[in-house]
């Protein structure tokens, strides 16, 4: 952390960085951004310096108010503890739980397919993301939870964990998702946030 900020170790393609990047949005707090490339010479993550703000060696990683926080679920919660406007957890304690549930669902059981199967587009060369990453039963969940967003009609946690354009999915048989997908895309939090718009994105991905 500078005099100037926080700062966040990010990579732009990184989701994980993104969803971090939309909530600080969302929050209003002004950042440095440090990018960490996760390709070049081996993978910046791994360097020594690096090593010593985050042992796992991934991103993001937020310096914020004299500590240092990795995992973006926990940088999210710790954001919304200490600067709670606007609000990311619901006042209603159902809603609140339904937050913390679909949040859950998409980092412990969506996302670990989603990169064996980013693995596996590498290797064959394949690059539009095959729909079996369990989008079925997160679009049953959001029939009943949903309203403009996941959890009625307010941005809370769980819509930054919500961002599949990146891996140009086919949405066409989960309308809900599609819906929310789309209308997420359309709030400025999320534009400044995209990964086309990094201070590390490079130029051929500019949008």
């Amino acid at each position: 952390e500078t005099e100037s900020g926080p700062i966040l170790y990010s990579y732009f393609r990184s989701s994980c960085s993104w969803r971090v990047r939309i909530a600080l949005a969302l929050k209003g707090i002004a950042y440095n951004q440090v990018p960490v490339n996760l390709l070049k010479d081996g993978g910046q993550q791994h360097s020594a310096e690096y090593k010593t703000l985050n042992p796992m060696q991934q991103v993001p990683t937020l310096k914020i108010d004299g500590i240092t926080i990795s995992q973006s679920l926990a940088i999210i919660h710790y954001l919304e503890e200490t600067q709670p406007n606007p609000r990311l957890l619901p006042q209603d304690l159902k809603k609140r739980a339904q937050v913390r549930m679909i949040s859950d669902h998409i980092v412990s059981g969506i996302q670990p397919l989603q990169v064996l199967l980013l693995i596996s587009m590498q290797i064959r060369k394949q690059y539009r993301f095959p729909a079996v990453c369990d989008l079925n039963s997160l679009e049953q969940i959001l029939q009943h939870t949903a309203g403009r967003y996941c959890v009625g009609n307010e941005v809370s946690i769980p819509d930054k964990f919500f961002i599949f354009c990146r891996y140009k999915v086919d949405l066409a048989p989960y309308p809900t998702i599609m819906r929310i997908n789309k209308a997420l895309l359309e709030l400025e939090a999320f534009k400044v946030s995209h990964p086309a718009r990094q201070p590390d994105t490079p130029a051929e991905l500019r949008a």
